[in-house]
């Protein structure tokens, strides 16, 4: 297990909440001492210095669409008081916060975008089983994916998912979703993280939707912390499909996260689903 890797996904899927050097640590299986070298090495950031940085650009850009009440941002930032909140926004941007939210801008902020997990490819990779999935309607949070960023703000996505998966009306099943469609030529992608449902007649508009035809497909066990699944899914998509006999299906590809799948851990293991033809 790569630290950096689980320590990145832990912090992303856990931003909404307090967060310690220790807990961190704790989620990564390793000691203070061996996060903080191993985090600095991979990234040149500090590991709260990283958790800081993603709280208050978070901030900013809730700042910057007009977010009235600056003491729930510096609550929801972990900052005890609006002056604690105020000092850090400042030493960070060099501006207090109401200056962004007056201005609507963050143009000459330096914002912390989501760091990338390590994708590259496996040395071995289990063979697929074939299944024919049936169609299906699935609905969450959903979120356009840029190919530069290549996902680091998926986690982000799960832990809104799971604020809010209580308020999915017409849920199918426990089974989760991460479905990948609406993709251009230029390897952006919409990103849903949800649930089965019956239906979309009752499902509030800050849900996502996408239908998943019948489809046939190569479906792959990912059994490792989810934070390397960037991993398995470039060794699919670039070892393993051009080599397999099969072309990729022009439909959606998606994980299946069933009850064994903890998302407080990220351990428990999941499974991508490939849509192929002959």
């Amino acid at each position: 297990m790569n630290p950096a890797n689980t320590a990145l996904w832990y912090i992303e899927s856990h931003l909404a909440r307090p967060l310690t050097l220790d807990e961190i640590a704790g989620a990564s299986g390793v000691s203070r001492f061996h996060l903080v070298r191993a985090f600095g090495a991979a990234s040149g950031l500090s590991v709260m210095r990283y958790v800081r940085a993603r709280r208050l650009t978070k901030a900013a850009r809730a700042l910057a669409a007009g977010a009235p009440d600056i003491l729930s941002l510096a609550l929801d930032a972990d900052y005890g008081s609006h002056e604690a909140f105020t000092r850090a926004f400042r030493d960070h941007f060099g501006v207090t916060p109401e200056v962004v939210r007056n201005a609507a801008c963050l143009d000459r902020l330096k914002l912390q975008e989501p760091l990338l997990m390590e994708s590259s490819p496996l040395d071995q990779l289990k063979p697929p089983r074939f299944e024919t999935g049936k169609a299906m309607l699935v609905a969450g949070i959903g979120d356009r994916i840029d190919h530069q960023n290549n996902g680091a703000g998926i986690p982000g996505q799960w832990q809104q998912f799971n604020q809010k998966r209580g308020d999915v009306p017409n849920r199918v099943g426990i089974l989760s979703y991460g479905v990948c469609c609406n993709g251009d030529d230029s390897g952006n992608f919409d990103y849903i993280a949800g649930v089965e449902v019956s239906d979309f007649s009752d499902l509030p508009r800050e849900f996502a939707r996408v239908r998943i035809p019948e489809q046939k497909y190569a479906v792959f066990t990912h059994d490792e912390h989810v934070s390397t699944i960037r991993r398995t899914v470039n060794t699919i998509w670039n070892h393993w499909l051009p080599v397999s006999g099969f072309k990729a299906a022009d439909a959606p590809n998606f994980e299946r996260y069933d009850e064994k799948f903890n998302p407080l851990t990220g351990n428990g293991g999941l499974e991508i689903w490939i849509p192929v033809r002959e």
